[in-house]
C-alpha cells in the first residue's frame, strides 16, 4: 500500500517548526480514491471535531500499515522511539463560507499539549488533482497564550455575528486575521502528497476557491487525515 521509495523531505514552516512532506506516498492512490467513491454513502458530517465537511473512518488495516510506514521512515524526524496509537479518517471539506460556524472560521491545533515523554503528529494526504482546492497553512499566534485559549473557547460559544466582530471578518475560510494569528507558511497540495507535522502547531486548510468544493469524492477535496501518538 505504501511506497517504500516515497520522496521524503523536511520543510521549514517558521518559528523553528517544520513538517515532513512525503510525495508519492501510496503505491496505488487511485485505488484508494476509487474506494472512497464506492463508499460515498458512508460519508457523514463531522460530529465532534468541527471539521467543515464530511468524513468516514478508515479501515483498521490501513491504520496498521500507516503506523508501520511512520515507524520505519518518520519516527526520527519527530524525536520519537515508538508509535502509541493512531486515528485516521477520509475527509472532504464541503461547506460554503456562509455555512461555517465560528470555530470553523479560524485556525486550530489538533493537540494543545501532550503528556510528559509523549508527542503527537498530524497528517494530511491529498487525494485530489486540482491544486486550486488548496493545501495546508500554518499560523503564528499574535497574542498571549491565555488570550488565544480564551478566543478558541469563545469561538465555540459565540454566534457568527459576534465572532465576526471579534476577528474583524465576515464568514470565510481562514487566511489569518491580523489580530490573533499570522500566516507563516503554506504547503501546497499535490496529488498523492502527504504532510506530517507536530499536532500542537496551529494550522488550517488553505481554501482559496470554495466554489470548487464538492460533496462527491470523485470531484471534491478528498483527503486522508491522521492523528498519531508516539513516545
Amino acid at each position: 500500500m505504501f511506497n517504500p521509495d516515497a520522496l521524503i523531505r523536511r520543510a521549514d514552516i517558521g518559528d523553528g517548526r517544520y513538517c515532513i512532506v512525503v510525495d508519492d506516498l501510496l503505491l496505488e492512490p487511485r485505488k484508494m480514491a476509487a474506494e472512497a467513491v464506492a463508499r460515498r454513502a458512508l460519508f457523514a458530517a463531522a460530529p465532534v471535531n468541527c471539521y467543515p465537511g464530511m468524513e468516514q473512518a478508515m479501515p483498521a488495516e490501513f491504520n496498521t500499515q500507516l503506523a508501520a510506514f511512520f515507524t520505519r521512515h518518520l519516527l526520527p524526524a519527530f524525536g520519537a522511539t515508538q508509535t502509541l496509537g493512531m486515528a485516521t479518517r477520509m475527509s472532504m471539506v464541503t461547506l460554503k463560507p456562509e455555512q461555517l460556524m465560528p470555530q470553523q472560521r479560524i485556525c486550530h491545533r489538533d493537540a494543545r499539549e501532550c503528556p510528559p515523554g509523549e508527542g503527537a503528529a498530524a497528517s494530511v494526504l491529498y487525494l485530489f488533482e486540482d491544486a486550486r482546492m488548496g493545501g495546508t497553512s500554518f499560523y503564528r499566534p499574535l497574542r498571549h497564550p491565555e488570550e488565544i485559549d480564551f478566543l478558541l473557547h469563545q469561538a465555540r460559544l459565540m454566534d457568527n455575528d459576534a465572532f465576526s466582530k471579534v476577528i474583524g471578518a465576515a464568514p470565510a475560510y481562514y487566511n489569518g486575521d491580523g489580530r490573533y494569528f499570522e500566516k507563516i507558511c503554506t504547503v501546497p497540495a499535490a496529488w498523492n502528497r502527504a504532510i506530517f507535522y507536530d499536532a500542537t502547531t496551529f494550522h488550517s486548510g488553505q481554501i482559496d476557491a470554495p466554489e470548487l468544493l464538492d460533496t462527491d469524492p470523485a470531484r471534491g477535496r478528498l483527503t486522508m487525515n491522521a492523528f498519531i501518538r508516539y513516545r
